[in-house]
């Protein structure tokens, strides 16, 4: 029998609370063409940022007009377009059912949220983000400093500030419910108030981003190719519009 001192076997999972940043599909009506139509010029204005990104599908407003809607098309319509759902929200018991048999948990509702497929706004604005509000109004920000080069395919989020002194590749995410200051290159998407916060800014020392957005009003890169690259720029937000300028 041994008397050797016993194995320590070494952890190799834990799990932590978080919280993510989710698009949130509203529902507002049940017909599958228009739907699809509205969905289509959706993914148009930003074909990068909505491409495999993960979809709440949200039916509250749907069934208090006590309309029907076959929940497997509706998954796959969006996953037509190239969205990932994750679950269901405001859903009836039997659509709940049919969400478990296809693998997507539903959620409590915790409030509305503007719905993806809208009418055409006169300002592009992007989905609110899902996220948990601070149980205190007083709770100090979190800022956050990153050092290192965020990666294409790497979402950081800052629950305050977010600073970068790295460059922010293609395809990476940078997201915060403050300002954004960014030292290398901006290669990749840079959303700042993503809970609303229309003071927020975005200082950048070399814009070549993909999509930057202020409390969910946004421009692309097509729209950014006329400011300067290599200069120091400063975006804010004034009458629900993003304004650019160097500083």
């Amino acid at each position: 029998m041994s008397t050797g001192a016993p194995i320590t076997q070494k952890t190799a999972l834990e799990f932590k609370s978080t919280s993510l940043t989710v698009p949130v599909l509203l529902l507002a009506g049940n017909d599958l063409v228009l739907i699809d139509q509205q969905l289509q010029e959706k993914v148009a204005q930003a074909p990068e940022f909505f491409k495999n990104s993960p979809l709440l599908i949200d039916l509250q407003k749907l069934n208090a007009q006590n309309l029907d809607l076959d929940f497997s098309e509706i998954v796959a319509l969006v996953r037509k377009h190239g969205f990932m759902p994750i679950g269901i929200r405001g859903g009836s018991q039997k659509q709940s059912d049919d969400a478990l048999e296809m693998n997507l948990p539903h959620y409590s509702v915790h409030g509305a949220n503007a719905p993806l497929a809208a009418s055409k706004p006169t300002a592009k604005t992007l989905p609110p983000p899902v996220v948990e509000a601070p149980k205190q109004q007083s709770q100090t920000l979190e800022n956050k400093l990153v050092t290192q080069p965020v990666r294409s395919g790497q979402r950081v989020y800052a629950k305050g500030d977010l600073i970068v002194t790295a460059t922010v590749s293609a395809g990476a995410e940078i997201m915060a419910e403050g300002n954004i200051h960014i030292y290398g290159s901006l290669r990749g998407r840079a959303l700042a108030g993503v809970l609303g916060d229309t003071s927020a800014r975005i200082f950048c020392s070399d814009l070549q981003a993909e999509l930057i957005s202020i409390a969910g009003i946004y421009q692309l890169s097509e729209d950014l190719s006329k400011y300067p690259a290599h200069k120091p720029l400063q975006i804010s937000l004034d009458n629900q519009a993003l304004i650019i300028k160097e500083f």
